[in-house]
């Protein structure tokens, strides 16, 4: 693993340099695929696993740019902290770059309630962490509370080791999820025993690791905090949902403003079929041989290369509101699903050039709903095509409402005959 500097507001990235043009990754919550354990980033067919240690290492010094480049699909596990990348950005320096921070401070609190995790984000003129952990049958109970600085990181939080418990550790290597895990690098608790090559730490080295879990999660908003966090029994999906619940707080005045203010200037007319990949109704209907009331795409707004984005403007005259649900309007996720497909059998249409062929919708992997889609938004369909094998293609779609996912899957498709 490298660590390069980067321009001013152009964030954190990720690159793989052990894969062809050498894709690269920004590290948003947009970007994130799981939450299993770690946290793991993707874009198409590209994955960058267990991303937090790293990214906790760049937030608890203030480094708000940077490019990581790995040879592989995670970065070092070091000693299971985040030790091991002070080190790095220690030896090489920080450089301050003029541009303004842009801080985010709640205006009003953000709660989360997930499982057995709960999260509440507080304004705050600092960045305070506040977290207690425990296991269900509430065993090593800790508490830890701290502001969170480039002194309190380096020396209260980097050191703290990844732990678990024994019971856990048969499923987790039946799943091929700690393949490189040893005392090593992690902390074993079993019973009453804690099983280390090395003395605890810390007093509190668990909760003080589930800290900084918190910390690489929470930088996924790309861009700093000013609140204070509580915390009970934390993990990365409810880190990670409350990054989203922030943008969610972000979005909130912006979509206010769109519904209630005027546009400005005249119209705009849609853009016509031959600029940049662009495709009205009329264009979309000579490809695709589906019709109201299944025609999931409006607009094609562009194509570049594998890339394509479509929109959908979802409205209550659509005859799947009378009955989903009644008093409660919201758009089917199949139906999502299938907007999804059909903008990638458009792309894979236009990048083979086929002429009278229809594109099969084979099957779909990794469907996730994450917010319900209401009468009033605007569907805005994105796909990257991972894929061509012949006529069959495979694809990587999101649906985003406001700049947020709403449902996102992996889509197989071939192409037929009309």
């Amino acid at each position: 693993m490298t660590i390069l500097p980067a321009p001013a507001n152009s964030g954190v990235r990720f690159r793989r340099v052990d894969l062809a043009d050498k894709p690269e990754i920004e590290a948003r919550v947009e970007n994130v695929s799981e939450t299993n354990r770690s946290t793991t980033l993707a874009k198409g067919n590209v994955r960058v696993h267990t991303v937090e240690h790293v990214l906790a290492a760049l937030a608890g010094y203030s480094i708000d740019n940077a490019i990581v480049e790995l040879d592989a699909n995670e970065p070092p596990i070091g000693d299971g902290s985040s030790r091991e990348f002070c080190k790095l950005i220690q030896a090489a320096g920080v450089a301050p770059q003029p541009e303004k921070r842009d801080f985010f401070t709640p205006t009003e609190p953000i709660e989360l309630h997930l499982g057995e995790t709960s999260m509440t984000l507080f304004p705050d003129e600092k960045f305070k962490i506040t977290c207690t952990s425990a296991d269900k049958q509430g065993r090593f109970t800790q508490f830890y509370s701290t502001e969170v600085t480039e002194q309190t990181w380096e020396k209260e939080l980097a050191h703290a080791r990844t732990f678990c418990f024994f019971e856990e550790i048969e499923y987790l290597f039946k799943n091929g999820l700690i393949k490189g895990g040893s005392l090593e690098n992690a902390v074993v608790i079993r019973d009453d025993a804690v099983l280390t090559t090395e003395p605890l730490r810390y007093r509190e080295e668990f909760v003080r690791h589930k800290i900084l879990d918190i910390i690489g999660d929470l930088s996924l908003l790309g861009r700093p905090i000013r609140g204070h966090v509580i915390a009970v029994r934390p993990g990365h999906a409810g880190n990670v949902e409350l990054v989203r619940k922030i943008v969610e707080q972000i979005n909130k005045p912006i979509r206010a403003a769109q519904t209630f203010s005027p546009p400005p200037g005249a119209p705009v007319p849609p853009p016509p079929a031959s600029a940049d990949g662009a495709m009205n109704i009329e264009a979309i209907m000579k490809f695709l041989p589906h019709r109201p009331p299944f025609l999931m795409v409006d607009r094609i707004l562009k194509i570049e290369g594998d890339a394509i984005v479509g929109t959908k403007l979802v409205t209550i005259n659509e005859p799947h509101f009378a009955g989903h649900f009644p008093g409660h309007p919201i758009m089917p996720g199949v139906l999502q699903l299938e907007g999804i497909a059909q903008v990638a059998g458009i792309l894979l249409l236009k990048r083979i050039e086929a002429a009278n062929q229809i594109a099969y919708f084979m099957s779909a992997e990794e469907v996730k709903w994450r917010k319900p889609v209401v009468p009033g938004d605007l569907l805005v369909i994105e796909v990257q095509l991972t894929k061509i094998r012949g006529k069959i293609g495979r694809a990587k779609g999101v649906c985003k409402v406001d700049g947020e996912i709403a449902s996102e899957a992996e889509v197989t498709f071939m192409l037929r005959d009309a």
